[in-house]
């Protein structure tokens, strides 16, 4: 699989806004002066709507909205064995975003809407999205607008969106937002809960800097027998190559590997016991002239899935590949 490094030659445009809504026709309302405004300047659009609001959104607008070659509908979050992961959806939006840019040659207009499934027992997955989206897009010309309601289930949903945008809209104007922190600072306050236990691995490997050839003979093992075609285990034997080889050079000497198979494709876990010093690594195409720094980056475009986080027992990634 080849990848690209080099990031957009735009300049940095992202303008990140958060809107609330007290009802369904509020949003709407709200909504459609803004694909309007994208519409009308001939810019591409790519929403994330719930099923009914994209078509009161569509009927408003008079069937714009609904065709195909005018709007991209963003990947959502894929719950999955893994878990859902705001940082996987970071990611996945930013490739997405950045292939419309380019193809365009526009900014583009994104308009997202708060899903209650995606809540957790907290609200912490929409606090880490907006702050990884802050990451993912900040060298993209994107204006990305992300609707909450005013009253949700938990707390901590307002209280992120405050924290992370820089913008507000209020009245249909963007105002910026005195409340708005650094989207590290933010995950460094009020860290992302951890994703669901997983039952106990088919295998567990400890491992030093001088083991990585075992754990990259035993993830091709674990994949051999099982639909991978050979590019896609050379890919997935990469990826966690490149965190095991972090977790031994920035963690600990020693860390451990756990591996799942089954129907739902290959799950890896990589624990050390260092620190997380960076709570979203890996969302920014390093620059060619870096020489380090990419190994998260490549394995998130290899895998469907990848999520880091820390606790009082160290750092652990969590990646999830399918044939």
């Amino acid at each position: 699989m080849r990848i690209e490094t080099t990031r957009s030659a735009n300049a940095v445009r992202l303008e990140h806004a958060a809107g609330f809504h007290g009802s369904p026709t509020h949003l709407v309302d709200q909504l459609v002066p803004l694909a309007r405004q994208a519409i009308e300047r001939d810019e591409p659009l790519a929403t994330a709507l719930a099923p009914t609001t994209e078509q009161a959104l569509d009927d408003r607008l008079g069937g714009a909205v609904g065709s195909a070659d005018r709007v991209v509908r963003l990947r959502p979050a894929d719950s999955g064995p893994a878990g859902a992961s705001a940082q996987t959806v970071a990611a996945r939006w930013a490739l997405d975003l950045r292939a419309m840019g380019v193809a365009k040659g526009r900014p583009v207009t994104v308009l997202s809407e708060h899903a209650a499934a995606l809540d957790g027992s907290d609200g912490r997955f929409w606090t880490e999205l907006d702050a990884a989206l802050n990451v993912a897009l900040a060298d993209l010309p994107v204006r990305i607008t992300c609707f909450y309601p005013e009253l949700p289930l938990h707390l901590e949903i307002l209280e992120g969106a405050r924290r992370n945008h820089p913008l507000l809209l209020d009245g249909g104007e963007l105002r910026p937002n005195p409340a708005h922190h650094d989207p590290r600072a933010v995950l460094t306050a009020r860290p992302a809960a951890r994703p669901p236990v997983l039952g106990p691995p088919d295998e567990r490997l400890t491992f030093s800097a001088w083991q990585l050839h075992d754990v990259r003979t035993a993830v091709e093992r674990a994949l051999s027998g099982n639909g991978y075609e050979r590019e896609r285990v050379e890919d997935i034997v990469l990826a966690v190559n490149e965190l095991a080889t972090n977790a031994v050079e920035h963690g600990t000497p020693e860390a451990r590997m756990s591996l799942w198979t089954g129907r739902h494709g290959l799950m890896c876990e990589i624990d050390d016991g260092g620190t997380l010093r960076d709570p979203l690594p890996g969302l920014q195409a390093p620059h060619p002239a870096e020489p380090r720094g990419r190994g998260v980056w490549i394995a998130r475009q290899l895998c469907d899935s990848l999520h880091v986080w820390a606790d009082g027992h160290g750092t652990h990634v969590r990646v999830h590949a399918t044939p």
